[in-house]
């Protein structure tokens, strides 16, 4: 929503079917509040209830979302059918950031040393950067970790004519971002004369998409986001160094049907739309003024990374059949720290900023993983 009035706010209600009190007690505002949207349909919300709407509508189901996308439409005048004409393939532009996390341990150390400082993101981890140097990229940097974790990350502009076109390269380019990844690694240890006596190379890619110039609306812009979250609905990938497209024909479908991953996570609100997935995030700010920076996702990400690769490591090591050991200060109670960190909402956290944290910590697992890393941890060292 752009801008809600007491008379959107209370479509919102009927679609929930909740009593005033209900309603209330679901955003948390005084029930008067409600009453007075009665008296005062046309009165536009506080900036703060705003927010609240917003968050409300992005956490209803996607039953929920339509039927309040039709009934807006009827009250405004509008077709609802208007938005079903945009929901076809289209040519679009997007910034892709790729993200490469790899455990490298105690090695890194030089590394950080000599990395430019940077503010610490969502989990609270110390970190430094150093330049990534890819030739072809927009911009590219490596994120060393404290705890012996670095993360590159790679920021690519791409103008493509379907998600499918996208996919392709997406897929394809993960070997060779693989393989540059970790021979930059390998360089940047020797550079700082660090023996390299062990594996640098990223074990996966995480993939998060701004969605930029478009023609997409309504449901046509909820399956380009879906699409872009996860693409391997539209791609051959039996083998990984020669990915094909499955046809134009399967993404026309997708288009037709409103097609969403049973398991990705939509978030935003009114001046944005986001969807989270085991695969990748995308994200498109609808107003630029009041909507989520990618920047924010971002830092979420790097951290997120981060910290995956390290419970990863550790969970690794368990299913090895050897004790995990840590180095001091990086035991169950760092992992600790950074769970809290980063599961917590924090006094000044916007409800746009609460919904993206949620959706993306809750399809990537990681607090689980960070559980049972600490747990590991914990019964190792007692």
């Amino acid at each position: 929503m752009s801008e809600w009035t007491g008379e959107e706010a209370l479509l919102l209600r009927s679609v929930k079917r909740e009593s005033v009190r209900e309603f209330a007690g679901r955003l948390g505002i005084d029930p008067r509040t409600v009453t007075y949207w009665k008296k005062r349909p046309g009165r536009v919300c506080r900036a703060g209830t705003q927010q609240i709407l917003d968050a409300a509508l992005a956490q209803c189901t996607a039953e929920e979302q339509e039927a309040f996308r039709v009934r807006l439409a009827t009250l405004r005048g509008e077709s609802a059918l208007g938005d079903l004409a945009a929901a076809r393939p289209g040519p679009c532009s997007v910034v892709s950031h790729k993200f490469l996390p790899v455990h490298v341990g105690e090695r890194l150390a030089p590394l950080y040393a000599a990395g430019v400082p940077q503010s610490a993101g969502p989990g609270g981890l110390e970190r430094r950067v150093l330049p990534g140097g890819h030739r072809t990229a927009h911009a590219s940097a490596v994120h060393v970790y404290t705890c012996g974790i670095a993360v590159v990350h790679l920021e690519e502009h791409r103008r493509v004519e379907s998600m499918t076109e996208l996919a392709v390269w997406r897929y394809r380019s993960y070997l060779k971002d693989r393989s540059w990844a970790g021979k930059r690694l390998r360089e940047l240890l020797v550079e700082h004369s660090v023996a390299v006596a062990v594996d640098a190379s990223p074990e996966y890619v995480l993939s998060a998409y701004e969605l930029r110039e478009h023609s997409w609306a309504g449901p046509g812009l909820e399956t380009a986001l879906q699409l872009l979250t996860t693409p391997s609905v539209l791609v051959n990938r039996q083998d990984p160094e020669n990915v094909s497209p499955l046809g134009s024909g399967v993404e026309d479908a997708k288009f037709a049907e409103g097609w969403k991953h049973p398991e990705a996570i939509s978030f935003g609100g009114g001046v944005s739309q986001g969807v989270a997935g085991w695969s990748g995030v995308s994200y498109h700010p609808q107003q630029d003024e009041r909507a989520l920076t990618m920047s924010e996702i971002v830092d979420l990400e790097l951290d997120a990374q981060a910290l995956w690769a390290l419970s990863s490591h550790i969970l690794h090591m368990v299913e090895d059949g050897r004790d995990p050991v840590m180095p001091d200060g990086y035991g169950w109670r760092y992992l600790r720290g950074a769970y809290s960190r980063l599961t917590a909402a924090r006094p000044t956290e916007t409800a746009q900023h609460r919904v993206m944290r949620e959706a993306i910590l809750a399809t990537s697992e990681l607090p689980d993983r960070l559980r049972a890393a600490q747990d590991a941890l914990r019964d190792g060292n007692p």
